[in-house]
């Protein structure tokens, strides 16, 4: 469906995660769904809102996804509520 293929970039300094092996990313999009989770972090939700119709316009399946406070981690409720819903997270972090 795209002429291009996507690109992914982890933004992240961890080589390795403790918890579990780190997933290769998919080949491409087509057919995923791609969680946009706000962290609570300010304008977090200015970027996802831009990010969102440009990947819906790729044909992009989309799930939007938030912490309720930057201040703690995220509950395993929506942790496994991203699991369940998502292929792949892009995590909103503002600064």
């Amino acid at each position: 469906m795209n002429a291009s293929p996507t690109l992914l970039h982890d933004p992240t300094s961890e080589t390795a995660s403790a918890l579990r092996p780190r997933r290769s990313p998919p080949p491409s999009l087509d057919g995923r769904t791609v969680a946009l989770f706000d962290i609570g972090k300010a304008r977090a939700d200015e970027f996802l809102d831009y990010l969102q119709p440009r990947l819906r316009a790729r044909g992009i399946a989309t799930a939007r996804f938030a912490k309720p406070t930057n201040a703690k981690p995220a509950t395993p409720a929506i942790v496994g509520d991203i699991a369940e819903g998502a292929d792949v997270v892009v995590e909103a972090l503002a600064d």
